[in-house]
């Protein structure tokens, strides 16, 4: 359950944030929302594919972490085993609110932030202040903001993107088959990738446009990162050989 608020420094003005990793603050999860401004540093770590809302029929892109619900491979403890740790994840506990309307000199005004008051990572006690002795924003908060404003933009950056990829048919569905060393055998379905066969036919001109306009370097990104999969079944293979260490 969640409770959604207005942040403000005077209602919130003791809060405090606990940044440690781990799943009891809802770190274990197998994917998570990314955007294409973000996939370089995505693809350092972790598989990037598409999935679609079956409601909206909109397309979202992701990084995969895990393979089972409530499975997180690079959660060790409270040990984020990554040099980079997904924007959606950092965010935590606040949320990118919508933006005030524009002021009377035209300007739009900052995002609002929002914060759920019912996440575990929010406290009174322990962690990050959120404001200042005297009011003002911490540090802390400054970051979080930059974070947000990201997120805000990287909306908008999905929608083009996805337009784009759609428009020329650059989507395919796949399915991963998974063995993993205990002998069980699992596929991965429900996803979509970038058809490469289709990206090398398209002519040279639509590739010079979406090289200056910086796509062609997001469809690469994601085309790169499906080789962190083979990583990613090895984390899986290592958890396995723990648990069965652990049970005998």
């Amino acid at each position: 359950m969640t409770k959604h608020v207005l942040l403000d420094n005077v209602t919130h003005k003791d809060l405090k944030i606990i940044t440690q990793r781990g799943a009891k603050y809802g770190d274990n999860i197998p994917s998570v929302l990314t955007f294409p401004s973000e996939f370089k540093d995505i693809q350092t770590h972790y598989p990037i594919c598409f999935s679609q809302d079956p409601s909206t029929e909109k397309f979202h892109a992701i990084a995969l972490m895990g393979f089972e619900d409530n499975e997180n491979l690079f959660l060790d403890g409270d040990v984020w085993d990554a040099s980079y740790i997904p924007l959606m994840i950092q965010r935590q506990p606040f949320l990118v609110g919508l933006p005030q309307s524009r002021q009377s000199n035209g300007e739009s005004s900052q995002l609002m932030v929002h914060l759920d008051m019912h996440n575990p990572r929010v406290s009174t006690t322990q962690g990050q202040s959120v404001f200042l002795q005297h009011g003002g924003n911490s540090d802390y908060l400054q970051s979080i903001s930059s974070i947000l404003e990201a997120l805000y933009a990287g909306q908008e950056e999905s929608r083009v993107f996805f337009d784009i990829l759609l428009n020329y048919e650059l989507m395919e569905p796949f399915t991963l088959e998974i063995k993993l060393d205990d002998g069980s055998n699992n596929k991965l379905t429900g996803f979509y990738t970038i058809n490469e066969d289709k990206l090398s036919a398209l002519p040279s001109e639509i590739l010079s446009k979406l090289m200056v306009n910086g796509w062609l370097g997001s469809i690469y990104m994601v085309i790169a990162s499906t080789a962190n999969f083979r990583a990613l079944i090895e984390r899986k293979n290592r958890q396995c050989t723990v648990s069965s260490i652990a049970s005998v």
